[in-house]
């Protein structure tokens, strides 16, 4: 999908699948929230029964006309690779979230927060437990900032931070974790 031109923001994971995937263990790509890449799952027990299969059997099938064609054409020089010469700046965040809320739009929320400086977001926790509350997770998310101009001030930093926790309290419920 990289080599069409898509990449991670502009691709959904949504848990809902076609009627022969088992529901809650299957899902679908989108690019956007409407056009449908592919579906992946575990495969119904009426379906498996249906083919006289056993099971559990998983399957994923790739829809090639969605895909879009790549915007410009393929060149046999790569671009130049731009890097900065300042550190990047890594900050960890934990979110309480309701347990059916789905990470990636967390990450859509703290990605929002400033997106010249926000180079990646990715989640690496989640946790589930008495702690949090009934129907609560926890959600723990590193996002990098990668200045370009010159170093950032805690000030700029600590108003980043900021923008992201209100970012991801609007549009996904998450309260921050302490």
């Amino acid at each position: 999908l990289e080599a069409c031109g898509l990449d991670g923001p502009k691709l959904q994971i949504f848990a809902e699948g076609p009627d022969w995937y088992h529901p809650g263990r299957s899902g679908t790509i989108r690019l956007g929230p409407k056009v449908i890449l592919a579906s992946f799952g575990e495969f119904h027990p009426m379906t498996l029964e249906a083919l006289d299969v056993t099971g559990p059997l998983c399957g994923f099938e790739v829809f090639l006309d969605a895909i879009p064609e790549p915007r410009q054409k393929a060149t046999r020089t790569k671009p130049v690779l731009a890097l900065s010469p300042l550190q990047a700046v890594r900050r960890d965040y934990a979110f309480v979230v309701d347990k059916g809320q789905e990470a990636a739009a967390i990450i859509r929320a703290a990605s929002g927060a400033d997106k010249k400086l926000i180079s990646n977001v990715s989640v690496f926790d989640i946790f589930e437990g008495a702690s949090l509350g009934e129907g609560k997770k926890s959600v723990a998310i590193e996002v990098t900032l990668q200045p370009s101009g010159k170093t950032l001030t805690d000030e700029e930093i600590d108003a980043i931070s900021a923008r992201i926790v209100e970012n991801v309290g609007k549009s996904a419920g998450g309260v921050l974790r302490g």
